[in-house]
Formats: C-alpha cells, sequence, structure tokens
C-alpha cells in the first residue's frame, strides 16, 4: 500500500474515483452532492493506492481560524476492515499537524463514531445533524 498526498489534479482523481465507488455507487448519492464546495483548489486530499489502484481516500480544509475539517473518509468495500481507515485519517492528521493546525472538526456519520473515538475524536454535542442522507454528529481533536 501507498500513501499518497493528492496535491496534482491527476492524483486528486484517485480521490474522486474512490468517492465515486464508494459514495456515488453505493449509498446512491447524486455527484451534485458528494463533490460539493470543498471541492476546490486549496482542499488537501490523501488517497491510498493497492499496486496504484486508488482504494481509500479523505480530504480537509482550512476553516480559516486554525482548524480544519475532516471529511470525505472513503475505503472501497473491498478493502474494509483492513485498518485503512485508519492509515487514512493518520496521514491526513500528519499533515494537518505539519501545516501548523491545532484542531480537525469533522461530521461523523452516527454508525461510524466509534471508529473517530478510539482515533482519539471528542463529540461536541450529541444532536444529530443531517447531511444529506446521513445523521451525523459533530466531533474535533486537538493536535
Amino acid at each position: 500500500m501507498e500513501v499518497m498526498r493528492a496535491e496534482a489534479e491527476w492524483q486528486r482523481a484517485g480521490a474522486y474515483s474512490v468517492r465515486i465507488e464508494g459514495m456515488n455507487r453505493q449509498h446512491h448519492i447524486s455527484l451534485r452532492e458528494e463533490f460539493d464546495e470543498h471541492d476546490c483548489e486549496g482542499t488537501k486530499y490523501i488517497v491510498l493506492l493497492d499496486d496504484g489502484y486508488p482504494v481509500a481516500t479523505c480530504r480537509f480544509y482550512d476553516n480559516g481560524d486554525d482548524s480544519v475539517t475532516l471529511g470525505r473518509v472513503v475505503v472501497l468495500p473491498d478493502y474494509r476492515g483492513q485498518k485503512l481507515g485508519v492509515m487514512i485519517v493518520n496521514e491526513a492528521e500528519k499533515w494537518i499537524a505539519e501545516l501548523g493546525f491545532k484542531e480537525i472538526r469533522i461530521d461523523s456519520r452516527v454508525e461510524v463514531t466509534g471508529f473517530y473515538e478510539k482515533l482519539g475524536y471528542n463529540h461536541v454535542d450529541e444532536e444529530v445533524i443531517r447531511s444529506g442522507c446521513f445523521g451525523c454528529v459533530k466531533m474535533n481533536k486537538q493536535i
């Protein structure tokens, strides 16, 4: 497995590929909903490659206040259960720290909050908000 910090457009295409397969196709989320105003220049992407094939991704973007929002953490179905999500988030956290940010925020799907808790994220509150077809809760982590 190779971890790539996707900064060039051709590298970001790997992140988009995983998101189309893992969210658009699997959860029937429209492309318009999956790709939002944060998929733009300045947003950072991590892509995990298996023999050159993109299999996991996440993105983060600057909130303008020493924090970033981490999101769109996706692992392709055939690769789940192999701790690749942990690998992707850890690499994103490392990059975020290198860039000098102090806090990571995430809107976690309710059913995966345990994943983020194991990585040191805390609930900001217990209010469930709607994000597309998912119920989400706000979580954060100080770095």
